[in-house]
């Protein structure tokens, strides 16, 4: 097993550490949380730009009554489809946990579009409704809620030992994306998302390459310019096979937050310079610099990936293409992902929740290979502390209460959440849809590692979680994400040179950042 803290050469500061860092000082951190399966707007609900909006008239820090509720109540979930579609296996791991049989939770099974859900949950609540009284809410646009105060102030509802295991046994990134400023925890981690590279061993061995690489992968993480030889090879020996590399490049907020700001992080580009000094603001007191040479080039290998070497913008030689179809310029992860599950792509770039899919059996099973995200530069060669080396974008979801509702849904939402927060529970989810247990002791349990199909891979998610990188989530990021996976897809789809594009974007983000 290698030393997997990654450590940036120009400062000693890790990912890890400085998460950790961040969440001792009370910085308000804010992660990526990209499991969005299709389209749609990244600008999201429209008024995330500032601290103003109504919170909907409901009070955001009454003490809720902690007692079981006595008599029979229905409280609603607002989830997504795939929490609906597993909802029997789900509802019966609360009852497992210690749900009372008088509780009944009704799922509502929201859109997979991120963006989507925000806008629906931005309009009940400034509306003030009672229902639902638990949102899944992006661990990315959990903040700019807690700001317009549209949230139920846990810290000062729940039992102080349930605030007490959230803050000090979650993962601490994740924790920090559900607090406010005022350090009160506003929502409960339910996962941590990772992404990471899947693969087709049995191709790969068709090109010579064996269980000893392999082994390796799963916790040394390669060049973006070998992942390309690589996979261009295992193209050239599985001729049947339509696509090398199938990833997300749609304009939605899966760009902006986290396909473009890995291949970006990875060359030793950053949006905002230092990210250890200015990803999460000051608002308008940062360099913006996405128009530097490591996000261009980040920009010209991804062109290499698409267009080969017929594109002048392309990378030389060291890169090889065309590896990856236009149609990346169109998708989100699920339209991704089904070429690679049917048999049509070698490489894979996905979230959790599709190993699941493509390691059962009636897919790959072991045959399915997962690796961390390649890299662009070494740590040791990147400008910025916090780039370089293998990135992974760090998503995730939480469980925040409408503040609207009434008492009893509240005190009956309590009880949900103790469920939620059991060992057994999480070990559940993660083998019901393959959710990432939130507390880090938990991955490395053997009741973890025996979970059917993602068990096999908790090494490599563990790997790209002490890489992780967090999208720049401040109020204003909803309107700057939808800039920036516009010109970043321009950019790719040959309609813009890098330069134009990136240069663009840095003009639209100032505006935004003078603005607010």
């Amino acid at each position: 097993m290698v030393d997997t803290e990654p450590h940036d050469g120009n400062s000693g500061v890790s990912r890890r550490s400085f998460v950790k860092a961040a969440g001792a000082s009370g910085v308000a951190v804010g992660l990526a949380g990209c499991v969005s399966t299709g389209g749609g707007s990244s600008d999201g609900d429209g008024g995330s730009g500032g601290d103003g909006g109504s919170s909907g008239g409901g009070s955001t820090d009454t003490p809720i009554s902690t007692e079981e509720p006595t008599e029979e109540i229905t409280i609603q979930w607002a989830a997504d489809t795939r929490v609906a579609n597993a909802s029997d296996q789900i509802i019966q791991a609360m009852r497992d946990a210690g749900l009372p049989d008088n509780i009944s939770v009704e799922i509502l099974a929201g859109s997979q579009v991120t963006d989507n859900r925000q806008s629906q949950y931005q309009q009940w609540l400034s509306s003030g409704r009672q229902d639902p009284t638990l949102m899944m809410m992006d661990s990315g646009w959990t903040i700019p809620f807690i700001a317009r105060e549209q949230l139920q102030n846990l810290s000062a509802s729940l039992p102080s030992e349930m605030v007490s295991q959230v803050e000090d046994n979650y993962f601490q990134a994740s924790v920090n994306t559900a607090m406010g400023s005022d350090g009160n925890l506003y929502g409960v981690p339910l996962f941590p998302d990772f992404p990471t590279m899947q693969y087709r061993k049995d191709l790969l061995r068709n090109a010579g390459y064996s269980d000893s690489d392999f082994e390796t992968w799963a916790t040394e993480s390669m060049s973006w310019a070998e992942f390309s030889q690589v996979t261009q090879q295992a193209m050239e020996e599985n001729s049947d096979t339509e696509f090398g590399y199938t990833f997300q490049a749609n304009v939605y907020e899966g760009l902006s937050c986290c396909d473009f700001n890995e291949f970006m992080t990875s060359w030793g580009g950053a949006y905002f310079g230092d990210p250890s000094q200015n990803l999460f603001g000051p608002i308008g007191d940062r360099p913006i610099t996405v128009d530097e040479e490591p996000v261009l080039q980040s920009i010209r290998m991804v062109r290499k990936f698409i267009n080969g070497s017929d594109d002048p913008e392309a990378l030389g030689d060291d890169f090889a293409g065309p590896i990856a179809p236009e149609a990346v310029l169109q998708w989100t992860e699920e339209p991704s992902r089904k070429p690679f599950t049917s048999g049509d792509a070698i490489m894979h770039r996905n979230w959790p929740y599709s190993i699941v899919i493509n390691g059962a059996e009636d897919a790959f099973g072991e045959d399915l290979g997962v690796m961390p995200i390649p890299y662009g530069v070494p740590e040791s060669e990147a400008q910025y502390p916090m780039t370089g080396g293998p990135v992974a974008a760090l998503g995730g979801w939480h469980m925040t209460m409408n503040p609207n509702s009434t008492s009893a849904q509240k005190q009956a939402a309590v009880s949900v959440l103790r469920a939620m927060m059991t060992e057994s529970f999480k070990l559940d989810m993660f083998r019901i849809i393959g959710w990432i247990p939130p507390e880090p002791a938990l991955l490395d349990s053997s009741e973890a590692a025996e979970v059917d199909i993602i068990g096999r891979y908790t090494q490599q998610l563990k790997v790209a979680g002490e890489n992780a990188i967090p999208r720049p989530v401040t109020v204003v990021w909803p309107q700057q994400s939808g800039r920036i996976s516009s010109q970043v897809n321009a950019a790719y789809a040959q309609e813009k040179t890098p330069e134009q594009a990136m240069s663009d974007l840095k003009g639209q983000l100032e505006q935004i950042e003078n603005s607010a």
